[in-house]
């Protein structure tokens, strides 16, 4: 079981927190100001996406994709430093923020508004950052549509390997996002599709992967074979625990940027 502790759910990946604790406190949790970029929404297949887009309009475009239980604004700390040599968009996946509840939720269906984001915004071509929750909709995307995703980074993400299952314990409070949503999501991270192991071989896209180090409540070593089955991938350490871009921004921005300039 994981180590029992104080939980701010504004910070913190609820998938891989310990929701079983009855110490978990209440969750009033405040929309969250939006320091860099507007909040725009599009419709792409029905389900009225929320994003934050920030930078040059001609730029690269480069996608954030947030944790379980996080929003677009999660980036805010980083965002200023990735709009000089980008256009940014930081999505509200389904069941999330401004983009608010949705009839039915699963990883794929987030893989598929993804995708149909790109779609609406005649996006051809993008890099594609992905923390946590947000790193399985990414590597999802980027094996179910090579050719759409040019680089790739997976920030502290979970390799698809089956796992306990715990059932979460809903915070008390307002949420700013569905607590149906969570236990979807924990359900398919408990016991992930068979195929998505064996298709993260499908990833053509230049890949860097950001493990959190030891102090990270994801099991660092399912990080390191997430790398090494990913064609090309390079894995980098950054002992920060699994909030990578939240604890240590400068060293964050640091090795994404390299990364995505040197690829580029």
């Amino acid at each position: 079981m994981a180590e029992q502790r104080t939980v701010d759910l504004r910070t913190v990946d609820l998938r891989t927190v310990d929701l079983r604790s009855d110490d978990v406190p209440s969750a009033d949790v405040p929309s969250g100001d939006v320091r860099s970029g507007d909040v725009r929404f599009v419709d792409p297949d029905g389900i009225r996406l929320a994003y934050q887009v920030a930078g040059p309009p001609q730029a690269p475009p480069l996608v954030l994709l947030h944790a379980l239980g996080e929003r677009a604004s999660d980036w805010d700390e980083v965002l200023p430093a990735l709009t000089d040599r980008h256009r940014v968009h930081a999505l509200d996946l389904r069941g999330h923020g401004r983009t608010g509840p949705a009839p039915h939720y699963s990883l794929d269906l987030m893989r598929a508004d993804v995708l149909g984001f790109l779609d609406a915004l005649g996006l051809d071509r993008v890099d594609l950052v992905g923390h946590s929750m947000g790193g399985v909709v990414a590597y999802l995307l980027a094996a179910h549509q090579p050719r759409r995703i040019a680089r790739l980074v997976l920030e502290d993400v979970p390799l698809p390997r089956p796992r306990e299952p715990v059932p979460p314990v809903r915070p008390a409070g307002e949420l700013d996002f569905d607590w149906d949503m969570v236990l979807a999501v924990r359900r398919q991270i408990d016991t992930p599709d068979p195929s998505w192991l064996d298709r993260l071989a499908l990833i053509t896209a230049d890949t860097l992967v950001v493990a959190g180090g030891p102090t990270s409540h994801v099991p660092q070593q399912g990080v390191a074979e997430l790398a090494a089955r990913i064609p090309g991938a390079r894995l980098v350490t950054i002992p920060a625990g699994h909030l990578v871009h939240r604890a240590r921004p400068a060293a964050f921005t640091a090795e994404l940027t390299a990364f995505l300039h040197a690829s580029g």
